[in-house]
């Protein structure tokens, strides 16, 4: 019982450590912003379908609940001839080559926010900075040591860990656990100014969210129709028990 106890509380701290190491970059999923979802939705084309694929997740799933007419999407966002207005989100990328470039195959995306939760996905995604000593010349503050390189680059521009150097080393060639950091600074601006560097991100991380459970925007435009009929059905009843018991009483 003891032991259990110990259990309990060690995974209580553990938890507590995850959700104050993510506090920095936490977001908020708001799936009634059709606008971010559809900004999302072209981001992640544009710049993580090469690699990771939508398995359990349709086109025209996605079009028909973010308000994007077919025409669009078959214009702009569909770049296989292989691939349909009805198909899954799937990549050409084949497993043993995905391997022998990155070491590992990168995973479908589909489920990943209901796996990790958005504020991992959105930290990950602000945590890239230069690191020399990785094949990909990146590293990231949430994965130590990924093997994904930083595809939002242009996007954001260069990000370098702002780090106490020791013994003449360069800071940021050296891993965030390894030496006192004090945050993230974008060295080299890209595209976008970090304020709106940031957005995409949380455009990006929104329709992963939505991805990861679609129902729920159907779910969630119901839910008013339902509480309001279990309100009237609620009355109704009320009055039929008060009309049977008249008597009674």
């Amino acid at each position: 019982m003891r032991r259990l106890r110990m259990l309990v509380v060690g995974c209580f701290i553990a938890t507590l450590a995850a959700a104050s190491a993510g506090a920095a970059h936490s977001m908020e999923p708001d799936l009634q912003d059709q606008a971010s979802l559809q900004n999302g939705m072209k981001l992640f084309v544009n710049y993580c379908m090469g690699c990771h694929s939508l398995e359990y997740q349709r086109f025209s799933r996605a079009a028909d609940d973010l308000g994007i007419p077919q025409d669009l999407v078959e214009a702009n966002l569909i770049f296989s001839s292989e691939l349909a207005y009805n198909d899954q989100m799937l990549i050409a990328l084949e497993s043993d080559d995905a391997k022998g470039w990155f070491g590992a195959v990168p995973p479908d995306l589909t489920l990943q926010a209901r796996l990790r939760s958005p504020d991992w996905i959105y930290a990950f995604l602000l945590g890239f900075y230069q690191d020399s000593s990785q094949p990909t010349g990146v590293n990231n503050t949430v994965s130590d040591l990924v093997a994904m390189p930083n595809v939002l680059e242009p996007l954001q521009g260069v990000q370098t860990l702002v780090c106490a150097e020791e013994d003449g080393r360069d800071a940021n060639a050296l891993s965030a656990q390894r030496q006192p950091c004090e945050g993230l600074e974008v060295t080299t601006p890209g595209e976008l100014a970090p304020a709106e560097f940031e957005k995409a991100v949380y455009d990006l991380t929104n329709f992963l969210a939505y991805v990861g459970e679609p129902s729920r925007l159907k779910a969630q435009a119901l839910a008013p129709k339902v509480l309001i009929f279990i309100f009237i059905f609620g009355v109704m009843a009320y009055l039929l028990k008060r009309e049977y018991w008249r008597d009674i009483h």
